[in-house]
């Protein structure tokens, strides 16, 4: 790839939002809609640098919206075709960077939901609803 194409790349990669995507808007609309109150991009307890895209703190729960191409989603999740071994590795420490969240947050007594983006937002707040109320009662 030449310097321009990777540079050109590289400005649409920046610019991919990490916060408040879509689909995280329409479940967290769903689930205030529904009554739910919550900390949206929250930080993670003990782990710095890694956020809760919604975070029930009373319940110690932590919902994840992984985007698919991010978080390498085995139905739609692609390769780019150029830099192929490169975006292999960075979607692989992602996925293993998921499992170590998961792992870190279960040892310290959190529960963890984690969804893809594409699944329906009213099923992903159904799912989050009934966890919640398993929590809490």
């Amino acid at each position: 790839m030449d310097e321009e194409s990777a540079a050109v790349v590289a400005s649409r990669m920046s610019r991919q939002r990490r916060r408040d995507t879509e689909p995280e808007m329409l479940v967290r609309r769903e689930l205030h809609r529904r009554g739910y109150r919550f900390r949206v991009d929250h930080p993670l307890p003990g782990m710095v640098r890694r956020r809760g895209d919604i975070v029930f703190t009373r319940a110690h729960l932590v919902v994840m919206i992984d985007g698919c191409f991010w978080h390498a989603c085995p139905l739609h999740g692609t390769l780019p075709a150029t830099r192929r071994e490169w975006w292999e590795a960075k979607l692989a420490k992602n996925t293993e960077r998921d499992r170590d969240t998961d792992a870190r947050l279960t040892e310290t007594g959190w529960d963890v939901l984690r969804f893809w983006e594409h699944e329906p937002f009213k099923d992903v707040a159904d799912d989050i609803e009934a966890k919640y109320a398993e929590i809490l009662g």
